[in-house]
């Protein structure tokens, strides 16, 4: 890992000793004992760091430049994956990742906002922020899915839908609300993980699920932290006092009780330090998922997305 936050500094100090004496270390000069010592030290203070978070430094893991990315969980869950492009309407968006792949050897759908990690990604990929025509693409991929029986699942990590004049001019919340309303009548399991950041519209068009998994460093809102403390402050450089009145972590959505079905943990040190255990960790949840949904009827499907959105909704007389 090469990209440490702030509060990461103490463990790249620990960690790039280990890396020099693992290069000093020869048939002749052995530092085995001091590694290990020091190893152990780096575990310590790990966990120290990890279990002591404020709300926005687990923004920050949300948003880590390491942290995998659809493509990442793709390449590590599913076989056999084969992309669709095209909104058919206007282009393509390389922000959202649409197409079709094998889960345990069995054909599905997968969706999924996907970030670059360099600047030439980054720019490729709109940082992530889709256009109108991704979330139109998305829904013409799922209805496809829907036609031939295919469980949907679908990973949400984005700051928030793109919003550029041309995404305005071709009609960037028609096209969320279009899906929201098709996603709540899909006759198929649809799974939604929340793997990074789950930013306003531009998450909820892709995130109207059966069950709705979250990674346990994501984050879930309606507004970036930034973004609520420019509206209430004037002042975007107070995201970090904005994290702490969202409560948009993992922890703060599960508290809700309707919104979110399961937390995932991450191995320790977050999901960007060991990507192959944290796929296999969310591989367990989605199989578990998968197997109860299959057991219901289309109408059930239907039936079971409706009172779950409905039960969010806390009426006052």
């Amino acid at each position: 890992m090469s990209n440490y936050l702030e509060f990461e500094k103490p463990l790249a100090e620990l960690e790039a000793k280990i890396g020099e004496l693992r290069d000093f270390s020869t048939d002749n000069v052995d530092f085995g004992s001091d590694i290990k010592k020091l190893e152990k030290k780096s575990e310590k203070l790990k966990k120290e760091i990890f279990s002591n978070l404020s709300r926005w430094q687990r923004t920050q893991l949300a948003r880590h430049a390491d942290r995998p990315y659809v493509l990442d969980y793709i390449n590590l869950i599913f076989t056999d994956w084969f992309e669709v492009h095209g909104d058919r309407n206007f282009r393509d968006d390389p922000a959202l990742v649409c197409g079709f792949a094998r889960f345990e050897g069995r054909p599905c759908c997968v969706i999924g906002h996907q970030k670059g990690r360099n600047t030439k990604e980054k720019v490729y990929r709109n940082f992530g922020m889709p256009n109108p025509e991704g979330y139109r693409k998305a829904l013409r991929v799922m209805q496809m899915a829907e036609q031939f029986g295919l469980p949907i699942f679908t990973f949400v990590d984005t700051p928030g839908a793109f919003p550029g004049i041309g995404a305005e001019e071709r009609g960037q919340a028609e096209a969320i609300a279009r899906n929201l309303r098709e996603m709540s009548l899909l006759k198929v399991p649809v799974i939604v993980t929340i793997a990074g950041e789950g930013g306003s519209g531009g998450a909820l068009a892709i995130a109207v699920g059966n069950r709705v998994l979250m990674m346990e460093y994501s984050v879930y809102a309606v507004i970036s932290p930034e973004g609520c403390a420019a509206i209430l402050w004037s002042d975007g450089t107070k995201g970090p006092q904005a994290a702490e009145a969202l409560k948009l972590t993992s922890r703060d959505v599960e508290e809700l009780g309707c919104v979110i079905d399961d937390v995932v943990p991450e191995p320790l040190g977050g999901a960007h330090s060991d990507h192959k255990t944290a796929a296999n960790t969310l591989k367990d949840y989605l199989k578990r998922h998968l197997e109860e949904l299959s057991k219901l009827s289309p109408d059930e499907l239907i039936e079971q997305r409706y009172q779950r959105f409905r039960g969010m909704t806390q009426i006052e007389e």
